[in-house]
């Protein structure tokens, strides 16, 4: 037969059990703050080697084209980012630019692609486009309508033919820096794109209120098109929607004949993707429009 817990041992107990969840708590604490402290280390160590990029001609654009689905030419092509690396070869944004996006090298960087396609697209035909993607933080940027105003003086560039391409979360922020910046490219002369459009929750009312040009289905959109009737319904339906607004629409990630044909008898007004080109530098580029 047991003897009794001596008076005073329960006490005992939930004192050190208290102590236990204190030590508990602390540790738990601490090693949110180491976590926090690296990632901090990491983001500055990642925006330093952006920067060293940046001065030792780290980085190369590279270009798809656009294509008018109804005479088969090339409308213009879109600058695409690209980071080299002497070991893993071309790496693309998504591998860097959203800890970009978290520290001023982004605007460095955004700086660098608008100067760099915009002196390069100034000696193709003038009748194409370049599209060129903005961030959320650079269309926030109080210096951008300035920037853009320089690069047309310095580059000769006509505005019409420069297209901006911005995501769906851009337009649902509602970040009045934002919508100024839009309206006042817009008042530029420059086009309009909302790119990824389908991939995120912007409703066609929420566009109406921004100079919109081109409205361009997500790659997500297009890539089921010949497998389901309700997915082609589905595009059939923004395609109708955005033309009804006076929109053109722009179809991303087209991989196939079967997609392209679709497209077309859905009177989808341009189209990209690995089915015509895939993105390529600019001589490249170039070279396609004057083939042989």
């Amino acid at each position: 037969m047991t003897d009794p817990p001596e008076a005073g041992t329960k006490p005992l107990t939930a004192f050190a059990a208290a102590g236990l969840a204190v030590r508990d708590e602390d540790a738990l604490r601490a090693l949110r703050l180491r976590t926090a402290r690296r990632e901090i280390t990491e983001r500055r160590r990642t925006a330093h080697r952006l920067r060293q990029a940046l001065r030792q001609d780290g980085f190369v654009l590279l270009y798809q084209p656009q294509v008018d689905l109804k005479s088969g030419l090339m409308r213009g092509a879109e600058a695409m980012l690209r980071l080299q690396h002497r070991r893993r070869g071309l790496i693309l944004p998504q591998h860097f630019m959203p800890i970009a996006e978290q520290s001023e090298v982004v605007n460095e960087i955004g700086a660098w692609v608008l100067s760099t396609a915009c002196q390069e697209a100034s000696s193709w035909p003038a009748r194409l486009c370049v599209a060129i993607s903005l961030s959320p933080r650079q269309l926030q940027n109080s210096r951008l309508i300035k920037t853009f105003i320089t690069l047309l003086s310095s580059t000769g560039l006509e505005p019409d033919r420069i297209d901006i391409q911005m995501t769906e979360a851009v337009i649902t922020g509602h970040h009045d820096d934002t919508v100024f910046n839009l309206k006042a490219l817009a008042g530029l002369g420059l086009r309009l794109t909302v790119d990824h459009f389908g991939s995120g929750y912007a409703s066609l009312s929420a566009l109406k209120r921004l100079p919109v040009g081109t409205l361009k289905l997500d790659r997500s959109m297009i890539q089921p098109l010949g497998a389901d009737e309700s997915d082609t319904a589905l595009v059939r339906a923004a395609i109708e929607a955005g033309h009804a607004l006076g929109w053109k629409i722009l179809a991303n990630g087209v991989e196939s004949e079967t997609q392209c044909r679709i497209l077309e008898e859905l009177d989808c007004d341009e189209a990209q993707g690995s089915y015509f080109s895939q993105p390529v530098p600019a001589a490249d580029f170039l070279a396609k429009l004057n083939p042989g």
